[in-house]
């Protein structure tokens, strides 16, 4: 691979350039937003996982005092919307398939008197079959969620590479195993929230806290039955998003559906309990049957592999996301026979969506035990097994992802060095074991139309600073500093002196967001792309300044040099002021735009899907107490391979954040559920890791340049956490001999595998 230069801004540790407004509580969330007239909006939810509507009525509560507007699925088109499948209505129309679908709204003078308005409407029910369960939902006879759709599967894979049959027979041995995931909510601190402003004209301006803005627009659009550009979707400051502010929820619909009937703004915030209702989409849970073939030092032969993926009612993002979980992990590792079925399948519980990792969290938790259980069949140590099957920078796998860089076996070689691994191998303490994994990720991925690509502007200002226009969206991963180190690295000016706007889809360029892991890596080109140009035209005119050959013109610090002779020199403000301020002037501004070297997977999911992989490598150390079924992490420990690290604070952030989602996945989360009815939505029932749960964290990053990305750089944000569940499982299998399969990972779980060991 290409030599990583030295940069004088990109690779630095710098102060994000929005920390300031946060830290001082300057920064505006959408609960900070504040319109005249502004009334506050609450949503009715069904109470049953699947009822028929058979009438609602809403006369008490138009009634009351203080309310402006209420709304039932008759004020609305009822189209039908959905990110892939248009499967779901802004109001239930006819039945609700879920607890905490949306049913009627209200918007009144404060949060009570709404609350108070809710209670007011008298909705009649008639309770339907429900069903729960994933394999239970395709069973001939099962109740039916959506009447279109036999045996409630939403989409089938079902897709062979090379001859898996026959690459068994050619195993030494060959494993077999289920595992099965849960449903893993994203947690953030700010809850999902929108303030609607609906203007005479029919124009709609909406205020949210989503990491893909455009994506929104389109979507609200379809479900309102409008133009695109009759809504317009700005950006607040979001307190963290992790794929769940991505709208594939009803908020923000509702919300302007509010505001058109009461002809003034409308705030919807969810509350905690909502937000795990019917907020942001959880993780997918899935039950995943694994079967791989080894040859007898440790090749991977051949791998088949069967998925069966709880969509819940709507189908969101998770049709994306079960082809990922199914068919992703073969480009891992090199082998060239694969079999992958998998099944979509709809159930009366909350939809299922995007999460950090994106289907990839899942397969590997069943996938990467899969190689581990082989690796001790074997007799192998399992990071030898990870070595020695690793991708390799050109290779290609079995569904067409096209590798440039990759630093996989670099990463593996790390968390070995950082783990202390051989000697903790050969000085095995009782009841403490090792664990590894391995991932791969894309930088962006092609599957909304045929383009995965970003746009930016940058104009020059008097004063000589600069300005990036561009409509990805800052959601906290820290991508705005990043895209402004890039741009300053490009033009050779201070990062004092580069902003980024707010994005805003009426006044930014179009971008497709913050999914992905593409922000760096497709954002990043497109801001170069438009720095390059905004330098070539500050160089003409510096050349007339300067009485030189633009070729022979470098920029250093804000200032234009002659090559050689650097005693010569203007700044970026004469020039942009020289430029501007003559007959015939112009402004200094240029527009850059990229678009990824992939392709639309094909009816057979064949297709490089994303133009850049990304790779990492885990390990822990745990240590298990046989009377309690305590699994304790005592050390962890993380290679990612993100090609160059632009910001390496916000780099080591991603990481470590990551790490401790996935020992939540592993350990505590997951959501108790009682016919379709969520038992622990809040904070004090549903546990996620806090710092007495973080092991000490050793982590690093190899040693990579990709050739396609900005100044060397590819996605990292999501990398960090999808093995983890898996290396701590494959860990605790070591310390005491058993593998627990389903998750999370709990003592219960841990202590009733070992008395089931014992008695065997």
């Amino acid at each position: 691979m290409a030599k990583a230069e030295n940069f004088s801004i990109v690779g630095q540790r710098v102060v994000r350039v929005e920390g300031y407004d946060k830290v001082t509580g300057e920064a505006r969330y959408v609960g900070d937003i504040v319109l005249p007239g502004l009334l506050a909006g609450r949503i009715l939810r069904s109470p049953y996982p699947h009822a028929r509507i058979l009438k609602i009525d809403t006369s008490k509560a138009e009634k009351l005092r203080g309310v402006k507007a209420v709304v039932m699925a008759e004020d609305t088109i009822k189209r039908p919307w959905g990110a892939f499948f248009a499967d779901q209505y802004p109001l239930s129309v006819g039945k609700a398939r879920y607890v905490g679908e949306e049913v009627a709204a209200v918007a009144a003078v404060d949060h009570d008197t709404a609350e108070d308005a809710l209670q007011l409407i008298d909705v009649e029910w008639e309770e339907l079959p429900a069903v729960f369960d994933a394999e239970e939902a395709m069973q001939e006879g099962a109740p039916l969620i959506h009447e279109d759709k036999p045996r409630n599967v939403a989409m089938t894979i079902d897709v062979e590479r090379g001859n898996v049959q026959r690459a068994f027979h050619e195993s030494d041995i060959v494993v077999e195993d289920t595992f099965e995931s849960v449903p893993q909510w994203h947690c953030a601190i700010e809850t999902i929230g929108s303030v609607a402003e609906y203007a005479a004209n029919g124009k709609y301006t909406i205020y949210m806290n989503t990491q893909t803005l455009f994506n929104a627009r389109y979507r609200i659009a379809a479900a309102l039955g409008v133009r695109e550009t009759d809504v317009r979707i700005i950006q607040t400051a979001v307190g963290g998003g992790f794929g769940g502010k991505s709208c594939d929820d009803n908020n923000a619909i509702v919300a302007a559906i509010l505001a058109r009937k009461a002809r003034k703004p409308v705030k919807i915030i969810n509350t905690r309990e909502e937000e795990f209702l019917a907020g942001p989409r959880p993780r997918v849970n899935m039950k995943i049957w694994v079967k791989m073939g080894f040859k007898k030092d440790g090749w991977i032969r051949a791998k088949h592999i069967r998925v069966i993926a709880d969509n819940g009612a709507y189908s969101g993002k998770a049709p994306a996301i079960t082809a990922v979980a199914s068919l992703r992990h073969d480009t891992c590792y090199k082998y060239s026979d694969v079999k992958t079925q998998a099944y979509l399948v709809y159930t009366n519980k909350i939809p299922t969506g995007a999460f950090r990792g994106f289907g990839n969290p899942s397969a590997e938790w069943a996938v990467e035990q899969t190689i581990d259980k082989a690796a001790h069949e074997l007799g192998i140590d399992p990071l030898d097994v990870a070595r020695m099957n690793a991708a390799d920078p050109g290779y290609v796998s079995p569904h067409g992802n096209r590798v440039t860089s990759c630093e996989l076996k670099q990463c593996v070689d790390i968390a070995e060095k950082l783990m202390d691994w051989k000697k903790k191998r050969a000085e095995k303490k009782p009841n403490t074991g090792l664990g590894i994994a391995c991932t791969v990720h894309v930088s962006g991925k092609r599957h909304f139309g045929d383009y995965d690509g970003g746009s930016a502007t940058i104009k020059i200002n008097e004063d000589g600073k600069a300005l990036i226009i561009s409509g990805e969206g800052e959601v906290g991963q820290g991508a705005g500093t990043a895209m402004c180190q890039i741009a300053a690295e490009e033009l050779g000016i201070p990062l004092e002196d580069v902003e980024i706007s707010q994005a805003d889809t009426d006044l930014t360029t179009f971008c497709l967001g913050a999914f992905g892991s593409r922000v760096t890596y497709i954002g990043g080109n497109a801001v170069k792309d438009a720095a390059s140009k905004v330098k070539q035209q500050v160089f003409e005119t510096a050349a007339e300044l300067l009485e030189a050959n633009p070729d022979d013109l470098i920029s250093r610090d804000g200032r234009i040099f002659v090559r050689g002779a650097e005693n010569k020199s203007v700044t970026v403000a004469d020039v942009a002021r020289a430029r501007l301020f003559r007959r015939g002037g112009a402004p200094i501004v240029a527009s850059g735009s990229f678009d990824a070297d992939s392709v639309l997977q094909d009816a057979t999911r064949y297709g490089n899907e994303s133009g850049a992989y990304n790779f990492g490598c885990q390990a822990a150390e745990v240590e298990v107490d046989r009377e309690t079924g305590q699994v304790k992490v005592l050390k962890y420990v993380a290679a990612s391979d993100c090609g160059t690290v632009v910001n390496p604070i916000g780099a080591e952030g991603q990481v470590e954040g990551s790490v401790a989602q996935g020992i939540g996945y592993a350990l505590l989360e997951g959501l108790k559920m009682e016919d379709g009815r969520p038992v622990n939505p809040n904070f004090s029932d549903y546990r996620i890791p806090a710092m007495r749960d973080m092991p000490p964290l050793s982590h690093a990053f190899a040693h990579s340049y990709e050739p396609t990305g900005p100044f060397g750089a590819k996605g990292l944000g999501e990398l960090g956490m999808d093995p983890t569940a898996a290396v701590i499982s494959n860990a605790i299998f070591d310390a005491v001999g058993v593998r627990i399969k389903t998750l999370p990972i709990t003592p219960e779980k841990v202590l009733r595998a070992l008395r089931e060991k014992e008695k065997q």
